[in-house]
């Protein structure tokens, strides 16, 4: 018998390194899945559907939110984007743990839906350092920087509704702080006695 899996949010600023951080976390846990969003924003060259994201209309987008399909839900400009309730609950129902990189406003409506989600913030070591990988990124000038700045500073300030903040110093340390939150969730008393039934019961009888 499997535990029910956990559900993560990880949030952070733009420049701090979540998606990186994501990817080699997904790539060294076993049963760790992310969720892959549904949106309406036109599909770019090297993505494919179902992988990066699943590619709606506004129509299908609209129709899905009026069935409450959606456990959070954004507008971003002119586009939506929106994460499935039935696939997360299945997936967790599956025993699998489940990964959401949303901004602070998703993880506020995900753990009105669901209160037992685990809630991580991930951190740049500096402003400084901020500023360093926005302007690094050489797509942008000065006054577009400026304005992700100041939306970092915004975003930054929403760390105490979460349940772990990880300062992404260095990148090695940062992803060992977020394998050791997985790991020690894994070894709750509930979730040790439901994967370990059969032992726990051998051993005491």
């Amino acid at each position: 018998m499997h535990s029910q899996g956990t559900l993560y949010t990880i949030s952070a600023p733009s420049g701090a390194g979540k998606t990186s951080l994501v990817a080699k976390l997904l790539a060294h846990t076993p049963r760790l899945g992310v969720s892959v969003s549904h949106t309406t924003r036109p599909m770019r060259p090297g993505e494919e559907d179902g992988v990066n994201y699943h590619f709606v209309s506004h129509a299908e987008f609209e129709q899905m939110l009026n069935a409450s399909a959606f456990l959070e839900h954004a507008q971003v400009f002119d586009n939506f984007y929106g994460t499935s309730q039935l696939w997360v609950e299945s997936q967790l129902a599956a025993g699998e743990d489940v990964i959401l990189e949303i901004d602070w406003q998703g993880a506020q409506q995900v753990r009105r839906l669901m209160p037992n989600t685990v809630a991580i913030f991930i951190m740049p070591p500096s402003k400084e350092a901020l500023n360093e990988r926005l302007t690094g990124r050489g797509q942008d000038d000065s006054a577009v920087i400026q304005r992700r700045m100041d939306a970092a500073v915004a975003e930054m300030s929403h760390y105490v509704e979460s349940d772990y903040v990880v300062i992404n110093d260095d990148f090695n340390t940062a992803l060992a702080d977020l394998e050791a939150i997985v790991r020690s969730h894994r070894l709750t008393l509930a979730s040790q006695q439901l994967r370990h039934q059969a032992l726990l019961s051998a051993l005491l009888s």
